[in-house]
């Protein structure tokens, strides 16, 4: 495999082959494509978020950046999975199999946690420390000037924002009693 490029291949399983990454895509057919995922991966997002007590709509937006919700995704860096876990942190939070959804979100959510955790709630920093690493953003006292991050740190915070409109624009389920 050529640097830069990445394998993909879809939640659903279908094989998308290897393809050119998404530096190399607009970002707009990106979103278009993988703005939502699967109802079975959103519940699943949901519910390990509010275990880990971390807002959905960051963890949404984490994953959609990571990986636009592909299970199998693999970087050029060999990053896995759904929230992209390197080898050593994978081992380091616990994960065996980094292609599960749940392994994944679960090892991913739980180091961002730890990271929220070490920046004191600060979201920009968390996400900073996710991308380029918690000892860069200690280096530098705040986010990296790493054009990488700058730009992951502002893709995570649209995402997260469209995650938020979304869900106030979703019409709410009202049950009604009957006599």
């Amino acid at each position: 495999m050529q640097a830069g490029r990445s394998i993909r291949i879809s939640y659903s399983g279908r094989a998308g082959g290897e393809s050119r990454s998404r530096k190399g895509r607009s970002a707009s057919v990106v979103d278009r494509i993988w703005s939502e995922p699967p109802a079975d991966l959103d519940k699943l997002i949901h519910e390990t978020s509010r275990r880990y007590g971390v807002e959905t709509a960051l963890v949404h937006a984490v994953v959609r950046a990571e990986s636009a919700f592909d299970h199998l995704a693999v970087s050029s860096a060999g990053a896995r999975g759904l929230m992209q876990l390197m080898p050593t942190t994978a081992l380091e939070v616990g994960v065996r199999d980094v292609f599960h959804p749940q392994q994944n979100l679960e090892g991913g959510i739980y180091y961002l946690r730890s990271l929220l955790d070490r920046f004191g709630g600060d979201y920009r920093l968390a996400l900073a420390g996710y991308n380029a690493g918690p000892g860069a953003v200690e280096r530098f006292g705040g986010v990296p000037p790493y054009a990488e991050t700058m730009d992951y740190v502002e893709r995570v915070f649209r995402y997260r924002q469209q995650y938020l409109l979304s869900q106030r624009a979703r019409p709410r389920r009202v049950l009604v009693a009957s006599r």
